[in-house]
Order: C-alpha cells, then sequence, then structure tokens
C-alpha cells in the first residue's frame, strides 16, 4: 500500500515543507510501505522543478528505514525526463513513476511509447514503472506495449489509474513486474485477479481504512472485502471522486494531516462542500 502524497501549500500558495515533513511522520507509522511523490495528488505539474525536487528530498529525508519512495516523472520532452529521474537517484528514490507524454498525443503510438519507456529504463538508475493515467495526459497505454515493456529488467511494473480495465493488466504480474491499483474504487478485486496492491489517494486522508482493505485482499476475504470495498468506494466518490485533488486535501485537513489548499486555478472545497464531506466522513465513523 502506497500514499499518493499531497504537497500541501500555505494560504499564499507557497510549498508548506514543515507540514509536509509532518505528514510523511504520521505516515511512516501507519503501517504503509511507501510513497508516490510529485503525483497527480502532488499537483505535479504545478510545482516548479525546483519545488519538485525539494519536496521529493523532503519524503525521502524522512520516511521511516524499510518504507519505499517512488518519484513522478510527467514531463513532455524526454530529456527532461531524464534529467529528473539521474535527479530523482540522486535524491535517494526508489523508483520513477513515469506518464507517458500527452501534449502530441496523436502522434504517440505504441512504437514511438515503447521507444521512450525502454530508452529511460536503458538509462535511468533506478528502476521504473509505468504510469497508465488517461485522464491526466490522454492516452492509454494498451496491455500490447505494456506486455513488451515488462521484460526489460528496468520496468518493474505498473500503476494503472484508469477507470477500467486493469483486469487487462493483471495477466502481466508475475515476481519482476507488478501491476498496481491505482484508485481504491477497485483495489479489492484487482488483488483478487493478482494484484500485489495500490498507490491509491484514499492513504493520504485515512491510511487504516486503505491498509484493511489492502489486508482484506492479501487474505484474499471475500466476507470482509466486498463490502468493505463498498464502503471504501462510497467513501473515496465523495473525496476525490467528486473534489479532486480539492476534495482530498479537505480530508486530510478534517483527518489531523495538513493538507492546505490546492495551488491556482484549484481551489479549495467552498463552505458548503466542506461541511458535506464532514457530515459524510462522520457518519462513517471515520471522525469524531
Amino acid at each position: 500500500m502506497f500514499a499518493p502524497i499531497c504537497t500541501p501549500f500555505a494560504e499564499n500558495e507557497d510549498v508548506d515543507y514543515e507540514a509536509l515533513r509532518f505528514n510523511v511522520s504520521r505516515y511512516a507509522a501507519s503501517g504503509i510501505l511507501g510513497y508516490l511523490a510529485l503525483g497527480s495528488n502532488g499537483e505535479n505539474r504545478s510545482l516548479s522543478e525546483d519545488e519538485r525536487l525539494r519536496v521529493l528530498d523532503v519524503v525521502v529525508r524522512n520516511k521511516r528505514p524499510g518504507q519505499v519512495v517512488m518519484a513522478g516523472a510527467t514531463y513532455d520532452a524526454q530529456r527532461d525526463t531524464e534529467r529528473f529521474l539521474a535527479a530523482a537517484a540522486d535524491l535517494g528514490a526508489d523508483f520513477g513513476l513515469v506518464l507517458s507524454p500527452g501534449y502530441f498525443r496523436k502522434q504517440m503510438t505504441d512504437d514511438l511509447l515503447f521507444r521512450y519507456f525502454l530508452s529511460l529504463a536503458d538509462g535511468a538508475r533506478i528502476p521504473l514503472l509505468l504510469y497508465n493515467a488517461p485522464g491526466f495526459c490522454g492516452i492509454t497505454l494498451s496491455p500490447e506495449l505494456v506486455g513488451r515493456l515488462a521484460g526489460h529488467p528496468g520496468i518493474v511494473g505498473m500503476k494503472d489509474s484508469a477507470a477500467s480495465g486493469i483486469e487487462n493488466f493483471l495477466p502481466l504480474e508475475s515476481p519482476s513486474f507488478h501491476v498496481l491499483a491505482g484508485s481504491a474504487n477497485f483495489l479489492f478485486p484487482a488483488m483478487m485477479g493478482g494484484s500485489l496492491g495500490g498507490t491509491v489517494s484514499l492513504a493520504n486522508s485515512f491510511p487504516r481504512l486503505a491498509l484493511d482493505l489492502f489486508e482484506a485482499g492479501q487474505a484474499r476475504d471475500k466476507t470482509a472485502g466486498v463490502p468493505l470495498q463498498a464502503r471504501v468506494s462510497r467513501i473515496n466518490h465523495a473525496i476525490s471522486g467528486i473534489h479532486g485533488v480539492a476534495g482530498v486535501k479537505a480530508a486530510m485537513n478534517l483527518a489531523g494531516f495538513v493538507g492546505g489548499i490546492p495551488r491556482r486555478p484549484l481551489l479549495p472545497l467552498a463552505a458548503a462542500d466542506l461541511a458535506a464531506l464532514r457530515e459524510l466522513l462522520t457518519d462513517e465513523g471515520l471522525l469524531s
């Protein structure tokens, strides 16, 4: 279980690095295996390059021993991805998570993407995971492409955040290539189908709840897992499904973490939406 952690911003929209240290220290005691830093919940595209590297440095320095850090790379130019992966390796990241370039998406054929990911893996000093997130880049990785890439020793897995289709990648699960669920909405069925776990935004605010579902999947416990998956999906929809990053940060604030606010053009939750979220989480027994 990984948390795709948020980047907290103060009221003036500066990165609140002390809040990030506080959050990581709490996550370190939660039992999760590690973090995805600089993913979509981390508002990667809203950060300067210096901010990205400093955020990654804070996460690496404050994880507990044995925890794992994935560094999200979301660039359109390959040379930028290569430079970032080198810097991430220098800072001590364990893995790089690479999103497909999306600006010239009409040219992003399977052959072009195969060359892109393969050449990145050839040159990277840390193992890579593929990031299938068509909602962010407009490109859906095909099972055929992922199957071709899964044989490279430097490509060790993928995070699948597409709304549907993880079942098409689960046959690729192996000791050397792992398919991680990218949403709490399908974590349990993905694990029942062979996935080892996931990187889910719910772990930002309620890591114990995310771990409960993960552990049900580990135990292949349908009696506990099926109703818990329904509950988790309901809660997840109210947090990130409706409100996106702003909802995740609001839930973090309510749960005792420091989510802060999103960076514009994103806006924090309106008062009425925040009140409705607080009421739902209280009714679910997550807030007192």
